[in-house]
């Protein structure tokens, strides 16, 4: 693991929240750590280096902006593709 790897961890509970929120993001052992624990807990790991640059940005339980919308729709999109939630 480099230094330099990123990890962003983001929270959507449609009926409590208006949009995604940052809940975590870390770099080198954090970001580890951040992957570590949803593994864990089963979370869904989808890498955008891109994404994570911009999300990294934001504050811890800043709600995402809507210029990233769309590109958070297709991590979500991924996430209940694999959770059953949405057919492919």
């Amino acid at each position: 693991m480099t230094e330099g790897k990123k990890a962003v961890a983001l929270r959507y509970e449609p009926e409590k929240d208006s949009a995604p929120k940052v809940v975590a993001k870390g770099r080198g052992f954090i970001a580890q750590r951040i992957i570590e624990l949803a593994r864990q807990h089963g979370v869904p790991l989808k890498e955008d280096e891109t994404l994570v640059e911009v999300l990294s940005k934001l504050d811890i339980y800043e709600e995402i902006p809507v210029e990233l919308y769309k590109a958070v729709a297709e991590i979500l999109v991924f996430v209940y593709q694999i959770k059953g939630k949405i057919k492919k």
